[in-house]
């Protein structure tokens, strides 16, 4: 069998190409759950079709093809002439992207429906975790739906596809000859274990954070995203998600920061006013303080999920 053909005879590429469409629209239908979250009288089946959220006029289907319509309409309502944020084809853009990269971990080597489930599972993973990404942006929490959605499908996603686990050590502890495939339960196991690992940690760290700041040092609601991922990707994967998610995060942090820190002297300056650099660094990351940490998460847990192999080697021979 060629490398570059699935098991049913299709190539593999053409498999990527229309799972990657098939992410376009579902990330039409994520910016739907991003927008309605938290909105009053609204939920993802309420109301029922499209409808700009400026004027309130229902959509057509031309208005409501992903990207296309965003780009032969310039970015802009056909109604009211409202212009439509950039995180629209964002999100679309980077679904079907992800959900590309979902189909492109496919092994031809194997079962066709071992494959197609595990593909399945990860792009699922990945659309939650773009919903989680872009509200804990704009509103500073993680939907319910989401991360408690998460820790209900991860038991029943690795018992369906212990697949999932076929990496995870814990898993193969119940294998025999502690090799893949991981049994179902061992991946059950190893999901449960990733699951209390996830949110043991980030809620130990937010524990002891409260008692050294007197103030809440991690939301809850990052400690049940971590505890969801933890259940697909294990305990092992977990402890790469968050060093990923924490370095990212640290540098962003730095980075908004010297932002603050550079846009007040700025102001100082134009004011003709002085201001010591250490008073400047300190209002500046009071300032930057508040930085969604739910989005580093995602995408250490979606970096794992995708490449478990390659992350585990790099972090431990790369720069350990």
């Amino acid at each position: 069998m060629s490398p570059l053909m699935s098991p049913e005879g299709l190539p593999l590429g053409w498999v990527q190409i229309w799972w990657a469409v098939l992410g376009l629209f579902v990330g039409s239908f994520l910016n739907v759950a991003i927008h309605r979250y938290g909105r009053e009288g609204e939920t993802i089946s309420k109301p029922r079709r499209s409808r700009c959220p400026e004027c309130k006029t229902t959509l057509t289907w031309k208005e409501n093809i992903p990207l296309l319509s965003w780009t032969l309409q310039r970015g802009r309502c056909r109604s009211c002439g409202w212009s439509i944020p950039l995180r629209y084809p964002l999100v679309e853009g980077l679904t079907a992207v992800l959900w590309w990269l979902a189909a492109s971990q496919w092994d031809p080597s194997q079962e066709w429906l071992r494959e197609a489930s595990l593909c399945g599972v990860r792009s699922v993973v990945l659309a939650g975790l773009v919903v989680a990404t872009f509200v804990d942006f704009d509103c500073f929490e993680i939907p319910d739906g989401v991360s408690i959605g998460g820790m209900v499908l991860a038991p029943v996603a690795s018992f369906l596809v212990p697949a999932l686990h076929d990496h995870t050590r814990l898993a193969l502890l119940f294998s025999p000859d502690q090799m893949p495939p991981a049994t179902r339960l061992g991946a059950l196991t190893a999901c449960l274990a990733g699951m209390a690992a996830g949110g043991g940690i980030l809620w130990a760290i937010g524990w002891v954070g409260s008692r050294l700041y007197g103030r809440d040092a991690m939301g809850f609601g990052d400690v049940k995203l971590l505890a969801a991922g933890g259940g697909i990707i294990g305990p092992g994967g977990v402890l790469w998600a968050l060093m990923i998610a924490s370095l990212v995060a640290s540098l962003v942090g730095i980075g908004n920061l010297l932002r603050y820190a550079f846009l007040l002297r700025a102001r100082v300056a134009a004011r003709k006013r002085r201001q010591s650099l250490g008073r400047t660094l300190q209002v500046a990351r009071v300032a930057g303080r508040y930085v969604p940490f739910g989005p580093y998460l995602a995408l250490g847990i979606g970096i794992v999920l995708l490449y478990w192999k390659d992350v585990e080697g790099l972090l431990r021979y790369g720069l350990l």
